[in-house]
C-alpha cells in the first residue's frame, strides 16, 4: 500500500512544481524593468510629442507617425510626405523635456505616392 500511495504523492509534487514554474515564467514575462514613475514619464513624453506634432504638422501626417517612448528614448516610425516633415518631426520630438534620444525611423513616401494624397 505504501508504494501505491507514494506514486500519487510524487505526481502531485511534480504537478505543483510545474504549476509553480509556469506561474513564475508568466509573472516574469509581465514584469517590466521600468519603475512606475518612468512608465508615466514615458507616457507623458509620448503624449506631449503627439500633441506638438498635431499642432505643428498637418493632421494627415500625424496619423502616419507612430511615437513610442521607452526609458526616455523616442522612436518615430511611419511615413511622411517629404524630408522636411521627417526632420521637423525629429526636431519636435527632441524638444520635449525628458527625451534622451530620438530614433527617427520615418520613411519618406515616394513622390508619386505623396502626389496622390
Amino acid at each position: 500500500m505504501t508504494k501505491r500511495g507514494t506514486f500519487p504523492t510524487f505526481c502531485s509534487i511534480l504537478l505543483a512544481i510545474a504549476v509553480s514554474a509556469s506561474i513564475t515564467m508568466f509573472a516574469q514575462g509581465c514584469n517590466t524593468t521600468q519603475s512606475p514613475s518612468r512608465q508615466v514619464s514615458d507616457a507623458q513624453i509620448t503624449t506631449q510629442i503627439k500633441s506638438k506634432l498635431a499642432s505643428d504638422v498637418n493632421a494627415s501626417t500625424l496619423t502616419n507617425i507612430d511615437v513610442n517612448t521607452t526609458n526616455g528614448v523616442v522612436t518615430l516610425a511611419g511615413q511622411v510626405e517629404n524630408p522636411e516633415r521627417k526632420r521637423s518631426a525629429e526636431t519636435i520630438a527632441a524638444s520635449v523635456p525628458g527625451v534622451l534620444r530620438v530614433n527617427n525611423n520615418l520613411q519618406v513616401a515616394p513622390a508619386a505616392a505623396s502626389a496622390a494624397h
